[in-house]
């Protein structure tokens, strides 16, 4: 399997460490720097500025799109008309709008279409998955979940505070990872209320955003998006009849990634409590990628994939519209 990697920046790195057994060929970035400057790790990979011609290559069999927001799809969808799988980072576009066109691209084409939602892979998700499944929690009651950070000096002359490029702020950059998280435990969400709203960042996108999304059986999610975090957090709290499973930590600057399992007992009272660190680093992006793999190989549609960043972008493009940020091209 033969890729290439469309955006030489932090998450192409990452992406590019993930490949083995797959080889990278091609490196492409609007800095040629950059390009050459990953091209120069991997052997027999060229670096390139044409992102065009690198989809066309004959010996592309896979394209990595991890570029800035605005050409997510653009790239996409021409490396779907170019027969190529394609694995795109999230929110997989700037609205849901843009998605249309690489959907239908996608299915004519016969090419398997991942969405680059790492967080499901990240050790702690990948065990509370296992405890839902085995029905450790009982039924699912309801769902917190806190995300954010607290950028940096010049964030709000980043591209993420240009509407035009980015299509929103917090609420679309790490907002999705929560949205899509949500939907894994609960499942679709048909009543959707949140407020989107910049406190302090002088920019004209949202800083924090806040949601509450409803299922049809009236299990709720509750969550928090923010860049004025100001010490870097994440946290998931998941709520069952019968336990409660509350995730911290990212790794790194977000702390030890931890898996709490809080049991009821008959009695109630204080619940018997299982705790799982997790220090050694994130595997989430490999793991990712070799699941992907298998996707190609086996014909299936991808767990993550275009229908799951066309749900998570409805959610944000309908609180980006009801709080009068229409960010849309």
């Amino acid at each position: 399997m033969n890729v290439a990697i469309i955006g030489c920046g932090l998450i192409g790195q990452k992406r590019a460490a993930s490949l083995p057994p797959a080889r990278l060929v091609a490196c492409v970035d609007h800095l040629p720097e950059k390009a050459a400057a990953l091209a120069g790790r991997y052997p027999g990979a060229e670096a390139t500025t044409d992102w065009h011609a690198a989809v066309q290559r004959p010996d592309v069999d896979m394209v990595i799109v991890a570029t800035m927001n605005d050409a997510l799809a653009p790239v996409t969808l021409a490396a779907v008309q170019a027969g190529k799988h394609v694995l795109v980072e999230k929110p997989a576009a700037r609205h849901v709008g843009e998605l249309d066109p690489v959907i239908e691209a996608a299915a004519q084409a016969g090419v398997c279409v991942r969405v680059g939602f790492n967080h499901r892979y990240h050790p702690a998700l990948r065990k509370a998955f296992e405890l839902l499944a085995a029905g450790a929690l009982g039924e699912l009651m309801f769902l917190r979940g806190r995300y954010g950070h607290g950028g940096r000096a010049g964030y709000d002359r980043e591209w993420r505070a240009d509407p035009r490029v980015s299509g929103g702020g917090e609420l679309i950059d790490q907002g999705v990872h929560l949205i899509d998280l949500a939907r894994c435990f609960l499942g679709d969400f048909s009543q959707v209320s949140g407020y989107a709203h910049t406190y302090f960042w002088q920019m004209p996108v949202d800083d924090n955003a806040f949601l509450t999304l409803r299922t049809a059986k009236q299990q709720v999610a509750f969550l928090h998006v923010s860049c004025t975090e100001w010490k870097n957090l994440f946290s998931l709290e998941i709520y069952g009849r019968d336990a409660k499973l509350h995730i911290e930590g990212l790794g790194g600057s977000y702390g030890t990634e931890r898996l709490a399992y809080y049991k009821m007992l008959p009695e109630m009272g204080p619940p018997a409590t299982t705790i799982w660190e997790y220090p050694r680093g994130d595997d989430s992006w490999q793991l990712e990628f070799q699941d992907f793999l298998e996707d190609i190989r086996q014909g299936r549609t991808p767990s993550a994939g275009l229908a799951d960043a066309q749900a998570a972008l409805r959610i944000v493009d309908q609180i980006y519209q009801e709080c009068g940020y229409d960010y849309r091209a």
